[in-house]
């Protein structure tokens, strides 16, 4: 009995396989240092927490809204408006199963068959995935280093067709880690007012920005124009250490956020109560816990690119936000670590799993086969462990 070809034709994500790969390593009693999947090795806070069990013990377990509750849908707006400067009803927001989640209800939302998404190169790996579940065609802009990763306006044009439905947009970044500019923002807000498409906000890292002059700005805060063709997407999972609570929202013009709910109530009913009463904690309560998590990470970030720059042959600018630093390895093709020969990243992942024990992540699935991707969002004492190994990895190529 056949299957369904679209589901026949989804790739499974790279950045979970090399994950199981290293836990299975793990599991065998060998010692790995994973740089692999972008999760928060914090404990979720303690008050966000509390929020939780007080749920729970007052019984607040039962189906909610499909949108989700009035009070998180409340908290939300409030944190557009006091965090981005962007007023928005509760009806325009809508509460999903994480900001994966949200995306996906984006794309089924908006897209119809053959119609077309521009997404930047480098770009996170599940973005194209979802516009083909969703029937749309992914259209990778690939974008040059020495533009810092951003698309610029001739890009954007060289990709459009009459097909493009919608750009997708992620500042900071996953994998650079770069944070766009007002003026990298008013490119992309130009080009797709003009052209009259959507923009798909993905804002999950904004409190994860470390340079003093860099500030987190929604492309929605831009004009009315661009407003009414932005759909901001976020949730908590990175900033507040909530990644197994799976809650993220979208933010949209009315007419989507009704089609996105409507979509939402056949396919999962509602969001988790329990975490959403914990995000309302989240949103509302203080903001220190995001603060001390965020210093922790520039410090991670600030040694762990001091650490690559001293290594040879690998290359990388230093990220602006996030927690990942995005890593060329082409000057080691050709190489050959023990006897495995390098011809790409993928075989320098391979080769540095399997003789050193750290995983990090190939890029070829996120549009960039000479990258690696290092996530930092670990301990400083295995970020140390792990650049050890890989500069012995490196030194020993032959």
């Amino acid at each position: 009995m056949e299957l369904s070809k679209k589901a026949l034709q989804i790739k499974p994500s790279s950045t979970l396989a090399i994950s199981a790969k290293a836990g299975q390593l793990k599991a065998d009693g060998i010692d790995v240092v994973t740089f692999g999947v972008g999760e928060p090795d914090f404990d979720t806070p303690k008050h966000i927490c509390d929020a939780a069990i007080e749920a729970i013990q007052n019984g607040e377990t039962r189906y909610t809204p499909a949108a989700g509750t009035m009070e998180l849908r409340k908290a939300v707006c409030n944190k557009l408006k006091n965090d981005n400067e962007i007023v928005y009803q509760p009806e325009q927001i809508v509460i999903s199963n994480g900001a994966k989640h949200s995306l996906m209800n984006v794309f089924m939302a908006i897209l119809n068959e053959g119609e077309e998404v521009l997404i930047p190169g480098p770009y996170w790996l599940s973005y194209s995935e979802m516009v083909k579940i969703a029937g749309g065609v992914p259209v990778i802009v690939l974008t040059k280093k020495e533009n810092n990763f951003m698309m610029t306006q001739q890009e954007m044009l060289e990709a459009y067709t009459p097909k493009t439905k919608a750009l997708i947009l992620t500042s900071p970044s996953n994998p650079t880690g770069m944070v766009s500019t007002r003026e990298d923002l008013k490119a992309v807000a130009d080009f797709a007012v003009e052209k009259d498409i959507f923009v798909i906000s993905d804002e999950i890292y904004e409190k994860l920005i470390y340079e003093e002059n860099k500030k987190h700005i929604s492309i929605a805060s831009l004009g009315k124009e661009i407003y009414d063709r932005t759909i901001v997407i976020n949730g908590v999972s990175k900033s507040y250490a909530m990644t197994g609570w799976r809650i993220g929202f979208t933010a949209a013009p009315l007419e989507i956020a009704k089609r996105i709910s409507a979509l939402q109530s056949h396919m999962t009913s509602n969001p988790n109560s329990i975490a959403q009463k914990a995000t309302v904690a989240a949103l509302n309560g203080s903001q220190q816990c995001v603060e001390e998590m965020r210093q922790e990470f520039k410090k991670r970030r600030d040694y762990i690119f001091e650490r690559e720059e001293k290594i040879p042959m690998i290359h990388a600018l230093k990220p602006e936000g996030a927690f990942y630093l995005f890593v060329d390895v082409a000057d080691t093709y050709g190489k050959k670590a023990k006897e495995k020969q390098i011809q790409n990243a993928a075989d320098f992942a391979e080769a540095l799993l399997e003789q050193k024990y750290v995983a990090v992540v190939p890029c070829a699935d996120f549009g960039m086969p000479d990258y690696i991707r290092l996530s930092y969002a670990t301990s400083m004492e295995l970020i140390q462990k792990g650049m050890d190994r890989i500069e012995e990895f490196i030194k020993e190529l032959h």
